[in-house]
């Protein structure tokens, strides 16, 4: 006859051998040995709930992108004035909201270059895990410390480092003397 194992038997808290316990204490064990154990449907029905989960998650993520691309266009923000920002100066600011960080920058002019096209502003939260970018306008670049991620002056695109997609780009208006920030720019490549 087959002995159980030591380790798989257990006494009950009163004492009585197992066949004078009542129905409900074996299927309801109160020592652990019995209680690790876990049965497959038990498995089977945690994976499949787990699961439905994160398809339900997914779902969210979806439902959510597409009411967030129906938001309002931001409203426009003046920055600054022209004047006050010298070739290779910057100015940070806060557009749309007051949690988006934006840096606002004057780069020197090509010859023949318009007004327009010396200023600029981008985010200033690297794409890669949003970080802060500081200009380095000897090297031409906005510079990422956290990663040495780099990002071109001139286009906000990814140069170097751990960074794949570009800086959002800010649009910018100059009407009498001051700049406004009137709309963002995604940009995938």
């Amino acid at each position: 006859m087959n002995q159980p194992d030591p380790e798989q038997r257990t006494t009950a808290p009163d004492g009585q051998p197992e066949p004078s316990q009542p129905d409900w204490r074996r299927e309801f064990p109160i020592d652990t040995v019995q209680d690790n154990e876990v049965a497959r449907r038990d498995f089977t029905t945690f994976m499949v709930l787990t699961s439905l989960a994160f398809v339900v998650g997914q779902f969210w993520i979806v439902v959510q992108n597409r009411f967030r691309g129906q938001k309002d266009p931001p409203a426009e923000k003046a920055i600054a004035r022209v004047n006050e920002i010298p070739v290779g100066g910057t100015k940070l600011f806060h557009y749309p909201g007051e949690h988006d960080p934006c840096i606002l920058l004057r780069v020197p002019a090509e010859p023949g270059a318009a007004l327009e096209k010396t200023i600029l502003a981008y985010d200033q939260k690297c794409t890669h895990l949003s970080c802060a970018v500081v200009p380095d306008l000897e090297q031409g670049c906005l510079h990422c410390p956290c990663h040495h991620g780099c990002f071109d002056l001139h286009s906000g695109r990814a140069i170097a480092g751990p960074p794949r997609r570009p800086l959002t780009r800010i649009t910018l208006e100059i009407r009498a003397g001051v700049i406004f920030a009137t709309g963002i720019e995604l940009r995938t490549v």
